[in-house]
């Protein structure tokens, strides 16, 4: 199952759990997988059935932009991450 990394602002609602494995081929999954064990995470991550803004989500070290179609592999680290932008 794919290993999901909780940022320490969510971890009340993790039962102060720093990571969880739960099932999902794709982020839409795992975030449901995550609401379903932990009641209200849901809403800290998505607005709108999105990721928030200012949020992204990186599954083995590489942050996507397919959002919550972002494919999930059975060994899948995932983190989710203050979202930094930038430029000249």
């Amino acid at each position: 199952m794919p290993e999901v990394w909780i940022p320490s602002l969510l971890r009340r609602l993790s039962e102060g759990q720093e990571r969880v494995q739960v099932p999902g081929e794709t982020i839409r999954a795992v975030i449901d997988n995550l609401e379903a064990r932990f009641p209200g995470i849901r809403e800290r991550i998505c607005e709108d059935d999105r990721i928030k803004p200012g949020l992204a989500v990186a599954i083995d070290g590489v942050v996507g932009n397919d959002g919550m179609r972002q494919r999930v592999e059975e060994k899948s680290e995932v983190h989710f991450v203050t979202a930094i932008s930038g430029g000249l």
